[in-house]
C-alpha cells in the first residue's frame, strides 16, 4: 500500500470576507484577505497561500531544498493568482453550461478504476487506506473534480467547435496540403503482464516479475502466464491485449516502455517493467513497418488541424471570458498580476493601435465614406 500516494498524485483597496461572530450581535469578524473577485466568486489570501504550499512541496519532491523551492514559487506569486482567475472563470463557465453532473461521473468512474487497480473491493476500503497514508479523500475528489471540470469546458467550448469548424472541402485541402503528416508511423501490438505493488512486498514482485520473463524468454506460453499471473481487474476480457500503438508514441510520451521495445522483434519479451503501481512484461505481439504513402482520414486530419489551432483559439477564448468578466484585483497584487492576466489583450490592443493597423483601418474608412449613402455594403 505504500505505493498509493503516487498515485494519487499521479487575487480594488484592501478587502476582506466578512462573516458574522456567534454570540456577539451586530459585531464582524475578519477571518481571509480576498486578493480578487471574479464576478461573484472570490480568490482568497488563504487559497493562494494553500497553492503556493502545494507548488512548494512538488519542488522539494523533484528534489529541490525548501528554501529555494519557497523562493521559486514566491517569484511567480503574480503568475499564480493570475491562473487561479482563469481557473475560477473555467469553473464559473462549468455552471453556466451544466456541467456537474458529467464531471462528477467521470469523477466516480475514476475512482472505482483506482479501487480495481489496487485491489479493493469497495470505495470504503480505498478511502480508509488513502487515510492511513494521509490522503484525505475528500481533497484528492476535490482536487480532481476541478480539472475535470476545466478539461470538459475547454473540450466543448473550444475543443470541439475548432474540430468542427472546417468544412469538408477545407479538411480535403489541408489534407492534400500536409500530405506528409498522414504516412502510416511504425506500430507496435503489446500485451502486458502486470503485477500489482499494492499489499505486497516490492522486491518481491520484481523478483516473481524477472522469474515470469526469464520463463517466457526460455519457451514458456505468455498468453498463460498472463492468465495465471496478472492481477489486470479486466484480464478475462482482455486476456492482456493493451493493443496497437505508434512507436513514436512511447518514444515521446512513455520513454521507459519505447526503450524497453525498441529493438525486439515479434515474440520478444521485454524486461519488466516498474513504475509506482506495480512491474509490467510487456510482449511484441506483432510490428507493422512504416509508410511513406499518404492515407486520408478525416478524424486524424480534423485533429491534425485541432492541434495546430487550439493554442490561439484558447487564448481566445479566455481573452474573452476575462472582457466579458467583472475583474477587480487586490491593488496590493494588481501590479504583478494585471500584466500577465492581461497580457494577451494588451498584445492585441498593441497591434490594432500600430502605424500599419491604423493606416489599414483609415483607408477602409476613407473608402466606405466615398460611398453613396443608400448603397448597401456587401
Amino acid at each position: 500500500m505504500r505505493y498509493l500516494a503516487t498515485t494519487f498524485m499521479l487575487a480594488v483597496g484592501l478587502m476582506f470576507v466578512t462573516l458574522p461572530a456567534f454570540g456577539q450581535e451586530n459585531e464582524v469578524k475578519v477571518v481571509d484577505e480576498v486578493v480578487a473577485v471574479v464576478n461573484d466568486g472570490v480568490i482568497t489570501l488563504s487559497g493562494v497561500k494553500r497553492e503556493v504550499k502545494e507548488q512548494v512541496g512538488e519542488l522539494v519532491k523533484e528534489g529541490k531544498k525548501p528554501e529555494e523551492a519557497q523562493k521559486m514559487v514566491d517569484e511567480k506569486q503574480g503568475e499564480l493568482i493570475a491562473n487561479l482567475i482563469n481557473e475560477e472563470l473555467l469553473l464559473q463557465k462549468a455552471k453556466e453550461l451544466g456541467l456537474e453532473k458529467d464531471v462528477e461521473a467521470s469523477l466516480n468512474s475514476r475512482m472505482l478504476d483506482i479501487m480495481k487497480q489496487q485491489n479493493f473491493k469497495t470505495l470504503d476500503q480505498l478511502y480508509e487506506a488513502m487515510r492511513k497514508e494521509n490522503l484525505d479523500p475528500d481533497d484528492i475528489k476535490e482536487l480532481w473534480r476541478k480539472q475535470a471540470t476545466k478539461d470538459e469546458v475547454i473540450r466543448r467550448d473550444v475543443q470541439a467547435k475548432v474540430y468542427w469548424q472546417a468544412t469538408p472541402t477545407e479538411v480535403k485541402a489541408y489534407f492534400d496540403a500536409h500530405k506528409d503528416k498522414f504516412t502510416k508511423p511504425e506500430t507496435v501490438t503489446l500485451s502486458d503482464l502486470f503485477l500489482n505493488f499494492a499489499g505486497r512486498d516490492p522486491e518481491a514482485v520484481k523478483a516473481k516479475a524477472n522469474d515470469l520473463a526469464k520463463q517466457a524468454r526460455t519457451g514458456a506460453d505468455f498468453a498463460k502466464l498472463i492468465m495465471d499471473n496478472s492481477d489486470d481487474q479486466d484480464i478475462a476480457k482482455t486476456k492482456g491485449s493493451i493493443g496497437t500503438f505508434p512507436v513514436s508514441q512511447f518514444d515521446s510520451q512513455y520513454p521507459q516502455f519505447g526503450k524497453a521495445i525498441k529493438t525486439l522483434k515479434v515474440g520478444g519479451v521485454a524486461d519488466p517493467i516498474a513504475d509506482d503501481v506495480g512491474v509490467h512484461i510487456l510482449h511484441i505481439d506483432g510490428r507493422s513497418a512504416a509508410s511513406t504513402e499518404s492515407t486520408f482520414d478525416e478524424d486524424a486530419v480534423r485533429r491534425a488541424i485541432l492541434e495546430e489551432k487550439f493554442p490561439e483559439a484558447f487564448k481566445t477564448y479566455m481573452a474573452k471570458l476575462r472582457e466579458d468578466a467583472y475583474i477587480k484585483v487586490n491593488d496590493t497584487y494588481r501590479p504583478t498580476v494585471s500584466p500577465l492576466l492581461f497580457a494577451d489583450e494588451r498584445k492585441d490592443a498593441v497591434v490594432k493601435n500600430s502605424p500599419q493597423e491604423q493606416s489599414s483601418t483609415q483607408s477602409a474608412k476613407t473608402k466606405d465614406s466615398k460611398k453613396p449613402k443608400n448603397q448597401k455594403q456587401k
